[in-house]
């Protein structure tokens, strides 16, 4: 005969249980099977939901990592999309600075007024509407757009440029100075002939000057004569390239020779009296086109 005694804080006192008896036996096996079936129905509970809650796990981190696959690309993308848009702002700004050094130059060349076109600063810019985010696409258009613009902005100026050089050269090309210090002693035209024979028509025009003065080109251009001319003694002519010759007489002495490349206002010879001459003074002529026209035409150019 085995006997159990179950003792507990909710008992009051101990019991006693004796297998003895069929039905005590029964109930106790009953008991223990019971408390197996639970303990064997939990633990199978516990591993079901153990998988079930690592499977979930599982399943998050992969959409976890694919989540972070497609951010690192759409990064990736990003920054090829702003590496491009580097680059075509660095080009427009090389552009742009180009275009600021062409119309400098411009500025200089066709005598602009100060701060008529400041490049160096900003154009005032405004207005009250309300701005929105710019898409990606829609800003690679604008630059697209901006660079077409900028390079057809370049060509006119390009041109413009050019003209404007051309005229500057034309101008630094044509008879626009005096070419000896003192005054006109006589025009240009019919005259009575300083040696008392008679009408004579003067081809160019006499300055009065010191023997000595500087003589000085009118205009740049190649010296294409440099020496001795019956009636005009010492003489430079000077081919300016655009239809216009000028030549200068009497001289004391010549200080260029036949192929110098002269400037405007360089001295060239010095004030004399050499050949059909009266006097120390400058003799001057001025051809276009193998035409002999007014000097002074010139010469009031350069003084208004």
């Amino acid at each position: 005969m085995m006997n159990v005694i179950i003792a507990a804080n909710f008992l009051r006192s101990p019991k006693k249980l004796a297998f003895d008896q069929p039905k005590v036996a029964a109930t106790a096996l009953g008991g223990i099977a019971l408390v197996l079936s639970l303990a064997f129905a939990a633990g199978f509970l516990t591993r079901g939901a153990d998988g079930a809650a690592r499977a979930e796990i599982a399943r998050l981190q992969a959409e976890f990592d694919q989540q972070a696959l497609e951010l690192a690309q759409a990064r990736d993308e990003a920054q090829l999309e702003v590496n491009a848009i580097a680059a075509r702002v660095g080009e427009l700004q090389a552009q742009a600075n180009r275009l600021n050094a062409l119309g400098e130059r411009l500025t200089q060349v066709g005598k602009l007024k100060d701060g008529e076109f400041n490049f160096s600063d900003l154009p005032g810019q405004g207005g009250s509407e309300s701005a929105e985010d710019v898409q990606s696409m829609e800003l690679l258009g604008s630059l697209d757009a901006l660079e077409a613009q900028f390079a057809h902005s370049g060509r006119q100026l390009s041109v413009l440029e050019s003209m404007l050089f051309n005229q500057k050269v034309d101008s630094q090309a044509t008879p626009h100075r005096m070419p000896a210090p003192g005054y006109i002693s006589s025009r240009y035209g019919s005259r009575n002939d300083p040696f008392g024979r008679g009408r004579a028509h003067h081809a160019g025009i006499d300055i009065d000057a010191n023997s000595g003065d500087p003589v000085r080109a009118a205009a740049e251009g190649v010296v294409s004569f440099s020496g001795w001319r019956n009636g005009y003694g010492n003489v430079v002519e000077i081919d300016h390239g655009n239809g216009y010759k000028t030549r200068y007489a009497h001289n004391q002495a010549n200080l260029v020779k036949a192929g110098d490349v002269v400037r405007a206002d360089q001295q060239i010879a010095k004030v004399g009296s050499t050949g059909r001459s009266t006097g120390s003074h400058l003799h001057f002529e001025v051809t276009l086109n193998g035409r002999q026209v007014n000097p002074r035409n010139y010469l009031e150019r350069a003084r208004g």
